[in-house]
């Protein structure tokens, strides 16, 4: 109790502050006087939210009696929810989390392929030896980390082991990372984004620590320690729930029609650490001459990332933002009595499915479907990731230099389309970004065009892996795919959209425990898959991917602009956003 009146002090002090910063300027919005009938509980995005947790329980209260009070509807988006008025080093931003999340990203990808090596290599030489001590005639060659035995790329077996372990790891990661993730998210509605982020870190810290001890003492650790390792980094979220949480911090500091920018920065950040990690892993490699170096940089990273999270970069929600979402769950958790249905994991999904006042068919329809896309093109760039990798090493023969290369080409192309494309597309659509935000307002006629045109993308690209006869082809193929990489960030960004700011949170954490059991469901299809067909058509499983694209081109169509949660409407009506210059107004069901 002591606490909560501390934090509730700070925030009135921090309004005062405020409020006391706005009378010394001039006014040039004016204050809209509205009445019950068009209030809610939920503040509207580009509206300070202000007061101590007393002062909210009091609107609400004359709320509910039908009193009217004064709502600022009109002050522009100030950033951060009320925080634009901070000094710079104070102030929130994307800028001040992307140069953390670049080196944690960069040893993200510098271990793909070592990690995927490592453990082929190491299955090749536990199953070689199992053969040599069962056929004294048995022989073979010794095996050498990092590539370049050509009787692990061809032997059967092989590929199919590797490819069930990786289903085990997968499996692991993601169930743990499944249940956890919607409550990280919702948890970072309370407590803040930082901190969570940060703790999100912590089990990928322990992944690497747990390679190490395996890459180093393979005769004395077995390999099965990794499943730990993989085990750890699931119950701390995963890597999913980080992105997830670093996209909610994006949303709090930016205007709703600009959250595809940022989410595309964070994106780009992702693959050009994809890009750059192989490069910067095989020069680790090359110089020490050692699997492991590039697992002892991922480790510093990591550590790296976690003091910057925790001690440098600014919070993103406002103190009052926070006693709000507290004191909403803790009534939440006062007026519902615990049941069965809360040990349900699926149950954080009902924010994907909003009724009462401001609801409606359609938002619900927008909402499913576009959490269904995104999942689906979540699942195959995850489910497939280390496949291509096996594929190409068996049917081009490929080492890890070859390997690491084509990453990087193929990331290069997809940080090109998000960090020059997106940023055009919206500028030169929506317009400046000095134009003030209007708050969320759905789906627009540009973020359905990039979704669509995307899959097409992936669909060629994915097709192209499965007939290529050479490796050349191979990264002209993934090149194509990698222009899809402009889908995922306007997915997540048109899903924040759709509703208030206050379930961000929610929103992308339930977009986190979706993306979770991607990670599951899908490498164990996909591996599947590859394990049956391997021996007879290898590229059979970038086919069944092929289909999947052409049933989310179709889903893409479900989708309507201009529909979001209006929670001040009473007739249970979404309004419909203004028509974009040189669009034509949306067809959208209200």
């Amino acid at each position: 109790m002591n606490h909560e009146n501390a934090f509730a002090e700070e925030a009135q002090e921090e309004v005062r502050d405020q409020q006391s910063q706005q009378r010394r300027r001039p006014r040039k919005n004016h204050v809209h006087i509205t009445t019950a009938e068009d209030t809610s509980d939920n503040e509207n995005e580009s509206s300070p939210l202000i007061g101590s947790a007393e002062s909210i329980r009091g609107q609400r209260s004359q709320h509910k009696r039908g009193y009217s009070y004064q709502k600022a509807i009109d002050e522009p988006w100030t950033g951060a929810h009320g925080q634009g008025d901070r000094p710079w080093h104070k102030k929130p931003s994307v800028y001040w989390l992307l140069p953390a999340f670049f080196p944690f990203c960069i040893a993200f990808g510098g271990i793909i392929v070592p990690k995927t090596y490592l453990i082929q290599d190491i299955i090749c030489r536990d199953l070689l030896s199992d053969r040599s001590a069962n056929d004294p005639t048995f022989t073979f060659s010794p095996i050498q980390p990092g590539g370049g035995n050509p009787q692990c790329d061809d032997d059967t077996e092989v590929q199919k082991r590797t490819a069930t372990f990786s289903l085990y790891i997968n499996l692991l990661s993601g169930i743990f990372s499944a249940i956890v993730a919607p409550h990280l998210g919702a948890l970072s509605d309370r407590i803040g984004r930082t901190p969570i982020i940060a703790c999100a870190t912590v089990g990928a810290f322990l992944g690497e620590l747990i390679t190490i001890i395996v890459g180093n003492f393979p005769d004395k650790v077995s390999i099965n320690w990794l499943l730990l390792g993989y085990a750890a980094d699931g119950l701390c979220g995963s890597f999913t729930t980080s992105m997830a949480l670093c996209f909610a911090y994006a949303s709090d500091c930016t205007a709703p029609e600009r959250r595809n920018v940022a989410f595309a920065h964070f994106h780009a950040t992702l693959f050009a650490g994809i890009a750059i990690g192989p490069i910067f892993a095989g020069a680790l490699i090359k110089a020490t001459s050692s699997l492991m170096a590039p697992f002892y940089f991922a480790l510093g990273c990591h550590v790296f990332f976690i003091l910057f999270t925790s001690l440098i970069v600014p919070e993103s929600l406002s103190k009052e933002r926070r006693l709000a979402a507290r004191e909403r769950y803790t009534s939440a958790k006062t007026d519902r009595r615990r049941s069965w249905s809360d040990l349900n994991i699926l149950k954080p999904l009902s924010v994907l499915r909003p009724k009462g006042p401001g609801s409606s068919p359609q938002l619900r329809r927008n909402l499913l479907v576009l959490a269904t896309i995104d999942t689906m093109m979540f699942g195959v760039a995850m489910g497939t990731m280390q496949i291509v990798l096996i594929y190409s090493r068996k049917r081009f023969h490929w080492d890890a230099v070859a390997s690491a290369g084509y990453l990087s080409t193929v990331n290069v192309c997809r940080v090109t389309a998000l960090v020059l494309v997106i940023p055009l597309l919206t500028r030169w659509i929506r317009g400046p970004a000095a134009q003030q935000s209007a708050g969320h307002r759905g789906a627009d006629r540009l973020d359905l065009g990039v979704i669509r045109v995307s899959i097409i993308f992936d669909l060629i690209g994915y097709m192209g892996y499965a007939f290529t006869p050479s490796g050349t082809g191979m990264v002209i193929s993934g090149m194509i795919a990698a222009l899809g990489g402009v889908g995922p960030p306007t997915l997540q960004s048109a899903m924040t959209k759709h509703i208030p700011a206050d379930r961000t949170g929610q929103m992308l954490g339930a977009s986190g425990l979706l993306h979770a059991l991607a990670r599951v469901v899908a490498p164990v299809v996909f591996n599947l898959i590859y394990r049956q067909t391997v021996g007879t058509f290898a590229g059979f499983v970038f086919v069944c991917l092929g289909s999947i694209f052409v049933v989310v081109s179709i889903l893409s169509w479900l989708i309507r602009s201009g529909v979001y949660l209006d929670e001040s409407s009473v007739d249970g009506t979404t309004e419909e956003a203004e028509p974009l210059a040189g669009f034509a107004p949306s067809e959208s069901t209200t």
